[in-house]
């Protein structure tokens, strides 16, 4: 068979274990890999094709997930038998379902020793966790709401928190009263109900590109098509987001002007009005992701776009999942006028009722006053995570290299010099024990990137630094034999 590599980032293409896989698969339908062919060890096939081994590995572990190869520890992968799916008797999954198992097996997987430096992921570090506090508040809770507190709640949420979200929002330059805010089981429910509350089945939605890979999940299991408009420095090109939203076929604008994610930069006040003016002329709405709003650490603090809206058309999402902690599963919508009346009609189709111990607790735990407390050691930490990081890639990474300097939340967005694919690139790291996020998972076309994230959720000043240092190496080989290339591989 022949597997022809593309790796160049001037046209989009699939990262290459995912090449690889959707050569061999066509090989099969084609039959001139006919069943019960043994397919090349994953030593051999990577060797020839000139990638790492864990690229082979991932591009037969998607075959067989698909159903078209079979792997035996000890014989090697085969071709199936094209009778194996029908076999199994599995129910007909429907067409959005599997494009939603697709997207999911583009995944990276992390697996690496005990010793990896994490920056790829953006759960908290638990060492910060005020479990003990929040405890006590939980138990405050309960001895007082007793019973009351495990029945079903309303959809909209507890009215107290609901009240002091409000109060501490308007703080924030977002003035909305408590009826006009609608809690949620984190910001994954709520990025889904704001995208149902402007779009169906077939219609686009203007997205970043990049942009939080869960949005790109949440855009595609509910039948949507993402309209991408390129990020700047400055934040979403405004030129290409006016042609985009001046297309009918896209109905929302979803966007994270604040500590974006993955690329941690924030817009100006200019830029915010700017893309206020051009939503409002071609009358789209915009769903604004405001996940790390609490965790700025630097620089001054801008009213969110919501904030700015006078037209009613901003839905604005909150979360504690990265402020507190994920298990909390609080998030926050808010919205005016028939929106809340829809999201409430959207949120009893989708579950009868919050976790309302927790939205009690939460409630407790900022009256307390724990929670800014809570804030004040966190962004104390984060700065100097964030400092340590950024000095370590200026002492480390080869010349050319770029990145952000975010002022907030969790994440820097790297560009390395030369055209590395960093999904590629992954697997060198995983082995030097090392993690990143690569910059394809960020585009909703999971085309090659040169980008990566990093993040300093997880590791202290001293990891991020020793982190920094495998990377550079593992970069530095790389970038000595950077070229893609033809293989032919006979079996």
């Amino acid at each position: 068979m022949r597997i022809t590599l593309e790796r160049s980032l001037d046209a989009p293409s699939a990262p290459v274990y995912q090449q690889i896989a959707t050569q061999i698969r066509r090989e099969i339908e084609t039959e001139r890999l006919r069943f019960g062919t043994r397919l090349p060890p994953i030593r051999d096939l990577a060797q020839q094709l000139g990638v790492n081994r864990d690229t082979v590995a991932q591009a037969y572990e998607q075959l067989v997930e698909a159903g078209v190869v079979e792997s035996t520890v000890g014989r090697g992968t085969f071709v199936a038998s094209p009778r194996r799916g029908a076999d199994l008797a599995q129910p007909m999954l429907s067409p959005l379902t599997e494009r939603l198992l697709a997207f999911e097996r583009t995944r990276p997987r992390f697996g690496s020793g005990q010793d990896a430096v994490s920056m790829h992921t953006l759960v908290p570090d638990p060492a910060l966790y005020p479990a003990d506090s929040f405890r006590k508040a939980l138990n405050r809770v309960l001895v007082e709401g007793g019973a009351d507190l495990l029945l079903y709640g309303g959809p909209q949420g507890s009215p107290r928190l609901r009240a002091l979200l409000a109060e501490r929002l308007g703080r924030a330059e977002l003035h909305a009263d408590a009826d006009e805010i609608v809690l949620c089981h984190g910001a994954s429910q709520g990025i889904a109900l704001a995208l149902r509350l402007f779009s169906e089945a077939g219609d686009a939605v203007a997205l970043e590109d990049p942009t939080y890979n869960n949005a790109l999940g949440a855009v595609l299991g509910l039948g949507l098509r993402p309209a991408p408009v390129p990020m700047r420095d400055a934040g979403l090109d405004l030129l290409a987001l006016e042609q985009t939203l001046a297309r009918p076929d896209v109905k929302a604008l979803y966007t994270i002007p604040t500590f974006h994610n993955p690329m941690g930069t924030t817009t100006s006040l200019a830029h915010r009005r700017a893309l206020l003016e051009i939503a409002e002329r071609f009358g789209k709405p915009v769903i604004e992701d405001g996940y790390e709003m609490d965790l700025r650490f630097a620089g001054r603090a801008l009213p969110p776009l919501a904030g700015l809206d006078t037209s009613g058309r901003v839905v604005h999402l909150f979360s504690f999942s990265k402020s507190l902690f994920p298990g909390a599963r609080v998030g926050a919508l808010t919205a005016r006028g028939r929106c809340v009346e829809a999201l409430l009609a959207l949120k009893r189709a989708t579950d009868l009722s919050d976790a309302m111990p927790l939205q009690a607790a939460l409630a407790e735990f900022l009256v307390s006053g724990d929670y800014d407390r809570h804030l004040q050691r966190m962004r104390k930490v984060l700065r100097a995570r964030c400092e340590a990081l950024l000095e370590a890639l200026e002492q480390e990474m080869p010349e050319g290299t770029r990145w952000t300097h975010p002022e907030g939340g969790y994440q820097v967005w790297v560009t390395l010099p030369a055209a590395l694919d960093t999904s590629e690139l992954l697997a060198d790291a995983v082995a030097a024990n090392v993690l990143f996020a690569p910059g394809s998972q960020f585009h909703h076309d999971g085309r090659a990137s040169r980008c990566l994230r990093l993040t300093f959720a997880m590791a202290d000043e001293a990891a991020l630094r020793c982190g920094v240092v495998r990377l550079a190496r593992v970069v530095r080989r790389r970038l000595k034999d950077a070229d893609g290339g033809v293989a032919e591989v006979h079996v």
